[in-house]
């Protein structure tokens, strides 16, 4: 199944968020440690520039497999999220269209 992954940052949190991204980078390599495949994510910026978040499409057994791959990532794990929602795509979601994937 593919999920769309999308987290709000809570304010204020640039200097974690920084801190952070190395590990969050390996989470997402990782796929969680299996959890999920991350096919492609990004950045979310307010108009001004600013990080507020960031999304990703996932491939995941389970929604509960998607939702546990959103909250163990360091960034929610260490407060930088304050909200992370998960909706599963359709079956008919073209995932061979994004090449290659985030997740080895």
């Amino acid at each position: 199944m593919f999920f769309l992954m999308e987290c709000l940052h809570n304010e204020g949190v640039a200097e974690a968020r920084d801190r952070l991204r190395p590990v969050h980078r390996d989470w997402v390599k990782s796929g969680g440690e299996g959890l999920a495949s991350v096919l492609i994510g990004s950045a979310v910026w307010a108009d001004d520039g600013g990080a507020i978040g960031h999304w990703g499409i996932l491939e995941a057994e389970t929604p509960e497999a998607a939702r546990a791959f959103a909250g163990g990532d360091p960034f929610a794990v260490e407060g930088v999220v304050r909200e992370i929602k998960v909706t599963r795509l359709a079956d008919t979601f073209m995932a061979d269209r994004v090449s290659p994937r985030m997740t080895l």
